[in-house]
């Protein structure tokens, strides 16, 4: 078993408020949790009004295709148009019997 875990940080440029940030993040993770129906929640930056870290995980069996899924969520996150990514990390962990 394989799991890929990624951090993303979100750039929100045009916002000015804590509120306005938790609907653009709101509504990206409601849109990639219907869409991809993957594991996915904010982890950091929570009192930061224009930047947001969004954490990730999702599990398979293949390095590919799980790289692929969460390059395919980010790439589907941007064409929101909600928030830009400035960073991310994706981290592949095996696990063995």
């Amino acid at each position: 078993m394989i799991v890929a875990a990624a951090r993303i940080t979100l750039l929100i440029p045009d916002n000015n408020s804590l509120k306005g940030k938790r609907q653009v993040v709101r509504s990206l993770i409601e849109k990639v949790r219907h869409r991809f129906g993957i594991a996915i929640a904010e982890v950091d930056s929570h009192d930061l009004w224009q930047r947001a870290e969004i954490g990730l995980a999702v599990v398979g069996n293949d390095e590919t295709l799980l790289t692929k899924t969460v390059d395919r969520v980010m790439h589907f996150m941007e064409n929101q148009h909600l928030a830009e990514i400035i960073d991310s990390q994706l981290e592949l962990v095996h696990l063995e019997r």
